[in-house]
């Protein structure tokens, strides 16, 4: 990704002092496909997802998430739920099937 200033230095070079769109990737040492993105996009447009990541295990389970913490608001700093909380409440109350980092297997244990 490149930054502004370049974005900057590469349109006023092309725009402003009549640079050929060749001449400005070669004086610059980007590829000119680079350069015509570059003028037309004023800013880097930066990178935006086509869909939302999935969320196939914990998806249904959002509702819930977001209701225990929105009562979490009212609550005291300490009282309030921490993530492995959450995690607990969630298998126990609702069946949520998802192993947690610490239950993984690990590349030394005997479960191989």
């Amino acid at each position: 990704m490149y930054s502004v200033e370049i974005y900057v230095r590469v349109r006023r070079a092309v725009v402003v002092e009549g640079l050929s769109q060749r001449e400005a990737a070669r004086q610059f040492g980007i590829h000119r496909d680079t350069v015509r993105k570059m003028l037309a996009f004023s800013l880097p447009p930066g990178y935006q997802r086509k869909e939302p990541a999935a969320k196939p295990k914990i998806g249904p389970f959002t509702r819930v998430i977001d209701q225990i913490l929105e009562e979490d608001l009212g609550a005291p700093k300490k009282q309030r739920h921490s993530a492995h909380r959450i995690y607990e409440r969630l298998t126990e109350e609702h069946g949520l099937a998802v192993g947690t980092p610490s239950s993984r297997t690990t590349f030394g244990s005997e479960s191989w």
